[in-house]
């Protein structure tokens, strides 16, 4: 099943546009990326990655299923069923993607991903856990059709990283006749924005024709302040998955009337309870808005980058079959590097706690490895594990202790 993952696949292609767009920032001296949210994004990402396992476990049961048993036509794979299923699955996300923003439980699967405050690659890749298993409760229609599981999920893997392209402020408007059809990252940002005449708006992941149609179509012309209105103020991957989940279920034990307390999971986004103080919409612009950049510990870059990079190592061998790892061993892989991630948003906060929980994961970590890929012999490979993990140790009892100096990044 893993050889089917399309992910898989796709990770080195987005890390490429990652690095070039890195480059573009340092060359022409723009500040589109800030260190801090950047390690966030890419963080959730690597943890979100695990769901994924589960989400094609789910399409190849489920999907099979209906497919063997309920499919009206077999259709065939080839150019032009290809480029067929791409637009529908198309057309099914953006009234995914457009509920996502107008029920209550649907947003709270789908806002993580707009809480990040700037656009680049890096916030394309601030996916939510509950979103993946969301948006796949939808496409089995497609396999009504006749499409088979293994397709829907690979053309669905490249309809993301199409999405994926749209997350940048390098590329402007682009040549009318593209832009009245496709979508476009002018069409994108304006998707992402906070500002009050951009809130929900531009659903297209592929076609911006769907919009057009059905009415949710807006032009970039203001500049875009990027968010959401409720942020979740940290960088804790947990938090920033489950935030409007909590939310949802404060308004619910708050509520006055049971009927409410049930229908606020379903209702439009914005809708609050009875008996509950009624919010107005703040006007957010980039001049009057104020983003989360708490202090990090000062001397946490060079640590930060270098567990980035392990981080996707660690990630695919939980997602992949490329070093041979167990089902049992994928999933303690799949704990590690959310312990991982999760120790990256404490060093990015200065949280107290990190030291601790940061020692005793690279203590962990490496005996997993090492047990994982049976390294018991003297070898340049166990040299370097036990190097990286006690530069890790070091670093962080140098640096990471409770008062250790920090950089504010405001």
């Amino acid at each position: 099943m893993q050889e089917t993952n399309v992910y898989f696949y796709i990770t080195p292609i987005a890390l490429i546009f990652i690095l070039l767009e890195i480059a573009a920032c340092f060359v022409l001296k723009r500040k589109l990326i800030t260190f801090n949210e950047a390690v966030a994004n890419f963080g959730t990402q690597l943890g979100n990655q695990t769901t994924n396992i589960l989400v094609m476990v789910g399409v190849f049961f489920v999907y099979g299923y209906l497919w063997e048993n309920f499919r009206i036509l077999t259709i065939p794979i080839n150019w032009w069923s290809s480029i067929l299923l791409l637009l529908a699955v198309d057309f099914v996300f953006y009234w995914v993607h457009r509920w996502g923003h107008e029920i209550n439980i649907l947003w709270a699967a789908h806002s993580p991903h707009h809480s990040a405050e700037e656009m680049n690659f890096f916030v394309a890749l601030r996916a939510s856990v509950t979103q993946r298993l969301c948006s796949f409760l939808f496409f089995w229609v497609l396999t009504i059709i006749g499409f088979q599981p293994v397709h829907i999920y690979t053309v669905v893997g490249i309809h993301l990283f199409i999405a994926f392209l749209h997350h940048t402020e390098f590329v402007p408007k682009l040549w009318r006749p593209i832009e009245l059809i496709f979508t476009t990252p002018s069409h994108h940002r304006v998707h992402h924005g906070v500002n009050l005449q951009y809130l929900d708006k531009n659903y297209g992941e592929f076609l911006i024709i769907w919009d057009r149609l059905f009415g949710t179509f807006k032009e970039e012309k203001e500049k875009v302040a990027y968010g959401i209105l409720d942020h979740p103020k940290t960088w804790n991957p947990i938090i920033i998955n489950f935030h409007f989940y909590i939310v949802l279920w404060k308004y619910a034990v708050a509520a006055p009337y049971f009927w409410d307390k049930i229908r606020i999971w379903f209702m439009p986004a914005g809708w609050i309870p009875r008996g509950l103080p009624q919010k107005e919409l703040p006007d957010i612009t980039t001049e009057n808005q104020i983003k989360f950049r708490p202090a990090m510990f000062a001397n946490s870059k060079i640590y930060l980058i270098l567990q980035v990079a392990l981080g996707v190592g660690l990630m695919l061998g939980v997602i992949s079959n490329i070093y041979g790892w167990s089902t049992s061993e994928k999933w303690l892989g799949a704990f590690l590097l959310w312990w991982q991630i999760i120790n990256w948003s404490g060093i990015l906060e200065a949280k107290a706690w990190v030291w601790l929980s940061e020692n005793l994961r690279n203590v962990v970590t490496a005996f997993a490895v090492i047990i994982f890929n049976e390294i018991y012999q003297p070898s340049a490979l166990l040299f370097g594990l036990f190097a990286i993990a006690a530069f890790c140790i070091f670093w962080t009892f140098a640096y990471f202790r409770p008062n250790s100096p920090k950089l504010a990044t405001a």
